[in-house]
């Protein structure tokens, strides 16, 4: 059994010792990471005090995130993630910030699973199949960067009044049940040729897990960040979102203001 150290003097045991438990480890930390640089930014921010010792962002397999000092042990059980990242949060635009986070997170989680294939001794085609694994979800970089994309492309548009969409239709979309599914790339702007439209629409992301969007699953839209989430990732079911008028996603329900 693995003893991790956290940091902090924190531990808890752990022990994938398969390929398919050491993905499962590595996609539990992927989310929690994911969730701190997107829905749970603003606290993920404001934990990222420049005034403070050096500070790293841990991922749990349990999906939660933590922002604490690194392990005292040297050298520790664990790899350990990017020390001093709350240093360069002021000297930096935010975005570019959360990208350079975005990029040691990524290498974190590759260093922490196969430590774990080394540990437990994991041969050339266990190696391999771990890695296709792990290579078949897209890299944090990669989902902040698609979010930033979208986003971009979402107020440009909206700038330019080539987007007409009415707030009725902005709740849901996914399961044919819904009645108010949002304009999606398919409907929103007729000019686009069909191929880009399927191409745009194949890259909508969950800001919550990463997953990118799949047709028979219920999204919900916030009408404050215009981010998209899975329903089940908010726990927003098809029912309870016909009496939503206009949703705020966590990350702005809880926003505060940054001094």
């Amino acid at each position: 059994m693995v003893m991790e150290v956290v940091g902090g003097g924190e531990t808890a045991a752990y022990s994938p010792r398969t390929v398919e438990e050491v993905f499962t480890d590595f996609k539990g930390r992927r989310a929690a990471l994911i969730k701190a640089l997107t829905t749970d930014v603003e606290d993920f921010y404001q934990q990222c005090d420049p005034d403070k010792e050096n500070l790293c962002l841990y991922g749990f397999p349990n999906e939660e995130w933590k922002v604490n000092l690194p392990a005292e042990e040297a050298p520790p059980e664990l790899p350990e993630p990017a020390l001093g990242i709350n240093f360069a949060r002021d000297g930096m635009q935010e975005r570019d910030w959360l990208s350079l986070v975005a990029v040691h997170s990524d290498a974190w989680l590759l260093s922490v699973a196969l430590y774990f294939g080394a540990r437990f001794g994991f041969d050339k085609t266990e190696r391999e199949r771990l890695f296709n694994m792990m290579n078949d979800l897209p890299s944090i970089f990669e989902v902040m960067a698609v979010i930033a994309k979208r986003q971009s492309k979402e107020k440009s548009s909206v700038s330019n009044n080539s987007i007409h969409r009415p707030k009725s239709s902005s709740k849901g979309r996914g399961s044919e049940s819904v009645k108010y599914a949002k304009v999606t790339p398919k409907n929103e702007d007729e000019g686009l040729d069909e191929e880009d439209d399927d191409d745009e629409h194949g890259k909508t992301v969950c800001v919550a897990c990463g997953e990118s969007y799949a047709a028979d699953e219920f999204w919900i839209c916030c009408d404050i960040c215009e981010k998209w989430f899975h329903g089940k990732c908010v726990k927003i079911t098809p029912a309870r979102a016909e009496h939503i008028k206009h949703y705020k996603c966590p990350s702005c329900s809880n926003k505060r203001i940054r001094p």
